[in-house]
């Protein structure tokens, strides 16, 4: 998967993270849960955005673990979500799969570039 590909799997992912927001409940956990997750899972994309501008490899490889935590975070959310009971596992679990898969992707970037920068 080349970089344009990942970014426009990214913005996919943020924009289901937004409509699942509006589909949690109007009250204090809801809206609480969906601050939340709004946060930290559109973040992954535009802090991608910005590691692929990086200044150097060292930049790119800190950028991207940020990434990797955002993606991490997110994960945490959907779980209480689904654990909390406010939205079925069954209508989240395509979504917590492909949070998982961008969070491979992105741990095997990492990894990629911290050989890179110690060879």
């Amino acid at each position: 998967m080349d970089a344009a590909q990942l970014k426009d799997r990214l913005k996919v992912f943020a924009l289901r993270i937004i409509k699942l927001s509006e589909r949690l409940p109007n009250n204090n956990t809801g809206n609480t849960l969906g601050k939340q997750i709004i946060r930290s899972g559109t973040s992954p994309g535009a802090n991608y955005r910005s590691a692929c501008l990086g200044k150097s490899d060292k930049d790119f490889l800190n950028k991207l673990k940020i990434v990797e935590e955002e993606l991490d975070e997110t994960l945490y959310w959907l779980e209480l979500i689904v654990e909390s009971g406010l939205i079925q596992e069954n209508l989240l679990k395509e979504l917590m799969t492909e949070n998982i898969e961008l969070l491979k992707i992105i741990v095997s970037s990492i990894t990629t570039m911290k050989k890179k920068l110690n060879s």
